[in-house]
C-alpha cells in the first residue's frame, strides 16, 4: 500500500449544518475547503473539543467535496458529546487529514465494501471514488438494529448495491454481515471498516478466497500523530507500511509493530498478524 506524504494542517472550520441521523449518531458538516481538497478516502482528523478541557478525538472524514468536509460519529463519551452539542456557526478546530487511507490504484471492477456500525463513516469516499471509475460496488452493511443503519440510502442513491444485516433482524437478514459476505459472489477486492471481530472475519474470508482486502482499523488514539505508540498492531516487517523506527535487529522477528494512527488506519489484511 502506498503511503501518503502530505503534511496535515490545523483547520479552523465552521459548522454549517448539524443533523442527528439516529439516536446518538451525529453528522457535522463543516466549511473546510482546504481539508476537503486534501482528504483521501479512509483518512481521518483529530477534532479538538472547543472547551479545551478534553483531548482531541479521532473521527473519519465522511464527505469531502468543494468547501464541505463532514464528520459522522457516534456519541460514546464526553469528548464526542461535546462535539455533538455544536450548532450551526460554531467553530471547530481539526488537525488533518491524517493517516494512510485506502489504496484505490488497482483496477478491480467488482468490489465489496464491508461496514459495521460506525465503520460506515470511513467508506463513503471510497465507494464514491470506485463508482466514479465505473466499478460495481456492493455495500455489505451491518448494525445492531435498523435505526443504526445510518445513511444507507445515501449509498444506494450513489449506485451501490446494498446487502444489509442487523443483529436483531429489524432490517435485512438477521445475523452478522460477515456471514452474508461469505455467501456472496466472489469480489475482485474488499475494503472494510468496523469492529475488530468483524474485520478478522473479513480477513479470514478474503484469505480463503484469495481476494486482496484492505482493512481500516478502529482504535482510540492518544495523539493521532504517532508520538505515543499507544495504538500499535503487529505487521509483517516486509510491509511497505512497516515503520522504520525502531530499526529491525539482524536475525530478529519478521513481525514489527505499526501505529494504527500513522502507518494506518488502513492495512492489507494479509500483512496483519493479529
Amino acid at each position: 500500500m502506498r503511503t501518503l506524504d502530505q503534511q496535515p494542517g490545523i483547520h479552523a472550520t465552521t459548522v454549517i449544518e448539524r443533523r442527528e441521523l439516529a439516536t446518538d449518531v451525529v453528522l457535522l458538516s463543516l466549511d473546510a475547503p482546504n481539508l476537503a481538497n486534501a482528504t483521501r478516502p479512509g483518512q481521518y482528523v483529530m477534532a479538538v473539543p472547543p472547551s479545551g478541557e478534553r483531548a482531541a478525538t479521532a473521527l473519519a472524514v465522511y464527505e469531502a467535496e468543494g468547501k464541505l468536509a463532514s464528520l459522522l460519529f457516534f456519541i460514546t463519551g464526553k469528548r464526542t458529546r461535546e462535539l455533538a452539542d455544536l450548532r450551526r456557526g460554531d467553530r471547530l478546530d481539526v488537525i488533518g487529514p491524517l493517516g494512510n487511507g485506502f489504496d484505490l490504484s488497482g483496477d478491480a471492477r467488482d468490489v465489496a465494501i464491508v461496514a459495521g456500525g460506525v465503520g460506515i463513516a470511513s467508506v463513503l469516499l471510497c465507494a464514491q471514488t470506485l463508482l466514479q471509475r465505473g466499478a460495481r460496488v456492493r455495500l455489505f452493511y451491518g448494525a445492531r438494529t435498523a435505526e443504526l443503519l445510518v445513511d444507507a440510502q445515501r449509498f444506494a442513491d450513489a449506485g451501490c448495491e446494498l446487502v444489509i444485516t442487523t443483529d436483531d433482524g429489524t432490517r435485512g437478514e438477521r445475523g452478522f454481515i460477515t456471514a452474508a459476505l461469505e455467501r456472496a459472489r466472489k469480489p475482485d477486492a474488499i475494503f472494510a471498516c468496523g469492529p475488530s471481530p468483524m474485520l478478522r472475519g473479513v480477513a479470514r474470508n478474503a484469505g480463503e478466497l484469495g481476494v486482496p482486502a484492505q482493512l481500516s482499523l478502529e482504535e482510540t488514539f492518544g495523539c493521532g500523530i504517532g508520538g505515543c505508540w499507544g495504538c500499535v498492531v503487529p505487521l509483517v516487517a516486509s510491509s511497505a507500511q512497516a515503520p522504520s523506527f525502531p530499526p529491525p535487529e539482524a536475525g530478529g522477528s519478521d513481525v514489527v509493530y505499526a501505529r494504527i494512527c500513522r502507518e494506518g488506519p488502513v492495512f492489507w489484511a494479509h500483512e496483519l498478524r493479529w
